[in-house]
C-alpha cells in the first residue's frame, strides 16, 4: 500500500522549491520561449520540482511566524529563480541587437515581422541569428547547463538563505552592456566592413558619372552585397554562438554569486 501522507513543512519546503524552479523557468532561454504553452512549463517546473525535493538532503525547513513571513520567503525564491534565468535570457538579445544593425546597414530595416518567442517585432536577420543561435543551444548542450546551473543554485543557495547585493547585481550588469556591444559588433564587422567599402565605391562612382543616380541603385546593391556577405559569413555562427555561451555561463554565475 502506497502512503501519501507527508507533514506540512515538507509542503511549504516543496512549494518554496517550486516558486524557484518555474520562476526560472518562465524566463531562461529555451525554457521560458513564449511560444510555448504555459501548461508545459508548469508541468516541468512540477516534475523538476519533484525530483529536487528528492535529491535535496536534508531539507531546511524554514522558520516564520505569520503568512507574512512565509510570503517573504515565496518572494525571495521567486526574485532568485528570475535573477538566475534572466542572467541567460539577456544574453540572447545579442544576436538580435547584431541583426538589426545589419538590417539597418543593408537597408532591410523596416522590413520587421513580430517574433513569437519574444512577443515583439524583429528585423530578418535578427530572425534568422536568433533562430540560429537557439538551434546551436539545442545542439550543442548549453540547456543542459543552464539546468544544471538551477540546480547547483540549491547547494549554493540554501531555500531561504538567499542574500541580495545590488551593488554586485548593477556591476555585473554595467559589465555585461559592454560585452553586449563588443560581441554584437563582432557579429556585426563583416558587414560593416563590406558596407563601408561599397559606400566609398558608389561615392567615388556618383562623382564620377553624377549622371547617374546612385541612391536608387545602391539600394539594390547594398541589399544584394548585404544577403551574399551573410551568406559567406554563415559558417561563423557557431563561433559566435560560442561567446554568447561564455557570456552566458559568466552571467548566470555572477548573478549566483550576488545573491549568494
Amino acid at each position: 500500500m502506497i502512503d501519501y501522507s507527508f507533514s506540512l513543512k515538507e509542503l511549504e519546503y516543496y512549494l518554496l522549491i517550486l516558486t524557484r524552479v518555474t520562476s526560472f523557468i518562465f524566463i531562461a532561454p529555451f525554457f521560458g520561449m513564449n511560444n510555448t504553452p504555459r501548461r508545459v512549463k508548469i508541468a516541468l517546473g512540477v516534475f523538476i520540482s519533484y525530483l529536487l525535493y528528492q535529491v535535496i538532503t536534508p531539507h531546511m525547513y524554514v522558520e516564520y511566524n505569520t503568512t507574512l513571513g512565509y510570503a517573504v520567503f515565496i518572494m525571495k525564491e521567486a526574485a532568485t529563480g528570475l535573477l538566475i534565468g534572466f542572467g541567460g535570457n539577456i544574453c540572447m538579445m545579442i544576436m538580435a541587437f547584431a541583426g538589426r544593425m545589419i538590417d539597418m546597414d543593408i537597408g532591410l530595416s523596416m522590413a520587421s515581422q513580430y517574433d513569437p518567442m519574444t512577443q515583439d517585432t524583429t528585423t530578418i536577420s535578427g530572425q534568422l541569428y536568433q533562430q540560429a543561435l537557439l538551434l546551436m543551444l539545442v545542439i550543442s548542450g548549453m540547456y543542459q547547463f543552464i539546468l544544471k546551473a538551477l540546480v547547483e543554485t540549491f547547494s549554493l543557495i540554501p531555500i531561504g538563505g538567499a542574500t541580495f547585493r545590488y551593488d554586485r547585481i548593477v556591476t555585473a550588469l554595467i559589465e555585461f552592456m559592454s560585452d553586449y556591444v563588443i560581441i554584437s559588433f563582432r557579429i556585426f564587422l563583416p558587414v560593416f566592413a563590406s558596407m563601408l567599402l561599397l559606400n566609398a565605391i558608389l561615392g567615388i562612382l556618383a562623382k564620377v558619372a553624377p549622371q547617374l543616380n546612385m541612391f536608387s541603385v545602391g539600394i539594390q546593391i547594398k541589399i544584394l552585397m548585404g544577403t551574399m556577405v551573410l551568406f559567406l559569413t554563415a559558417w561563423m555562427l557557431p563561433g559566435a554562438s560560442d561567446f554568447i555561451f561564455t557570456e552566458m555561463k559568466k552571467m548566470m554565475v555572477a548573478f549566483v554569486e550576488a545573491i549568494m
